[in-house]
């Protein structure tokens, strides 16, 4: 938990299918990765550190069975096919910034530039800038064929793919919502991080419309992380008990396009 809290100062969490396309009968397996430019270290199943970590198949949620140091941290065998949903999502952490200029290109570069304005309005102090975080992660994962859909899931924020990748519905773009509690985020910046088979990793970013949908360009046979991040000021109950001034709420879901 500790080494989490090291690595958040900007680092997407994820969830890493070993394989994105498994045989009918196959197992799913997926690592839970921390880390910048879709580069990361692999964490164990530890249930302390998550709300929860389900999967959806076939119209059914179902909880992820492990055992505590499991890495990696999702081994899933089911029967039939289709599209497998992963859900993982994790307790609250809490960080204290270096520095306020750290804080500041943090801020910016999740296009929450209204956060410094509001700092300076709240008075808050530019030392020892607390936070807490938490993380809204999402995998799809073809079965056999991989036909089906993904849904929303209740998660306090969450992207939606509106389209299937492993089904042919990306050759324009890959269609997807965002959502922050159960509504559409409009006007939002949603980062893509773009892998191709050598393991080369652009990144680029798109905004959601009024309806917090947006297209992300998809290339076939390149693996694809997208990261949405919500800050806000926190509960008045943790501000008071942490010291905490802002709360990030990462939402990420992790795809591939097939060839």
């Amino acid at each position: 938990m500790a080494c989490i809290a090291s690595l958040a100062n900007a680092h997407e969490f994820w969830i890493d299918p070993v394989e994105p396309v498994v045989p009918e009968g196959g197992e799913v397996v997926a690592s839970l990765r921390v880390g910048q430019a879709y580069e990361g270290s692999s964490y164990a199943y530890v249930p302390p550190n998550f709300r929860r970590f389900d999967y959806v198949w076939q119209g059914e949620t179902r909880p992820v069975e492990g055992v505590i140091g499991d890495r990696p941290a999702a081994t899933v065998a089911v029967e039939g096919e289709g599209l497998m949903v992963l859900i993982h999502v994790t307790t609250d952490t809490f960080l204290t910034w270096d520095t306020f200029e750290m804080f500041e290109s943090f801020v910016r570069h999740k296009d929450a530039e209204w956060t410094l304005a509001e700092h300076e309005a709240r008075g808050i102090s530019h030392e020892k800038v607390r936070e807490v975080y938490s993380r809204y992660a999402k995998a799809l994962v073809a079965v056999g064929s991989g036909e089906g859909a993904d849904a929303e899931a209740g998660l306090l924020t969450e992207l939606v793919a509106l389209e299937n990748p492993y089904t042919g519905g990306a050759e324009d773009g890959l269609r997807v919502r965002l959502l922050y509690q159960g509504a559409p985020r409009g006007d939002a910046q949603i980062e893509v991080f773009e892998k191709d088979a050598a393991g080369v990793v652009t990144v680029s970013t798109v905004r959601t419309d009024a309806a917090g949908e947006a297209v992300v360009p998809a290339v076939p046979g390149r693996s694809y992380m997208l990261d949405a991040v919500v800050l806000r000021e926190p509960a008045a109950d943790i501000a008071a008990a942490k010291n905490v001034s802002w709360e990030s709420l990462w939402a990420n879901l992790t795809f591939y396009f097939p060839e």
